[in-house]
């Protein structure tokens, strides 16, 4: 059975001027848009995590989540918004992507999955090797339902690093190729992103 979806969307675009990144226009369509395309033929089915008015993303027709714990923590709280909604919605795990990562792969989540079974480990995330060192990409993970208590847990601590917390349960690693996981962060990137559309 395939995973559930967790788009994160639920950052502050502080490096972009604010709003939401994944309104922004690449090659005539919003990031968000592309994201969508990209991960629901992986998933079971998907979700939005946004903080914020949810109306604004009505065209897109899907689920909006916030955040459930205040004071922007970070992605962990979207991974944890996510794993509660998929919890109620009768899944075991999800997959979470980045809404301002236009590239990611097509065989995402087949891959994620792998690498957690052949590793024995309930979570898995993306990696690169660039320039010959692994770089990990944590917004794109696969993670357990099982986990959201001790997830919760770990951000009431304060708890604000996603490695910190995957590598307390033996994260896996699925190694993937260089710029896959290019993320827009400010109008440098977008004009890159474009060049490389």
């Amino acid at each position: 059975m395939k995973p559930a979806g967790v788009i994160l969307a639920g950052g502050q675009a502080t490096r972009m001027g604010g709003g939401d990144k994944g309104m922004l226009k690449l090659g005539g369509r919003t990031l968000l848009a592309r994201v969508i395309e990209r991960i629901e033929p992986q998933v079971s089915g998907l979700v939005l995590n946004a903080n914020g008015d949810a109306a604004r993303f009505a065209d897109f027709r899907l689920p909006v989540i916030a955040d459930s714990i205040a004071g922007w923590p970070g992605p962990l709280a979207g991974v944890l918004a996510g794993l509660d909604w998929a919890l109620s919605n009768g899944a075991s795990h999800i997959v979470t992507v980045a809404a301002d990562s236009p590239f990611f792969p097509l065989d995402l989540a087949d891959r994620l999955i792998c690498a957690a079974t052949r590793a024995g480990t309930p979570i898995a995330l993306a990696q690169t090797q660039e320039c010959g060192h692994p770089t990990r990409h944590p917004t794109f993970g696969f993670w357990p339902v099982s986990l959201r208590n001790d997830l919760r847990s770990a951000l009431g601590y304060g708890l604000r690093k996603v490695v910190l917390w995957t590598d307390s349960h033996g994260a896996a690693s699925a190694t993937f190729d260089d710029n896959v996981f290019f993320n827009i962060n400010t109008p440098e990137d977008l004009a890159a992103a474009e060049a490389m559309l």
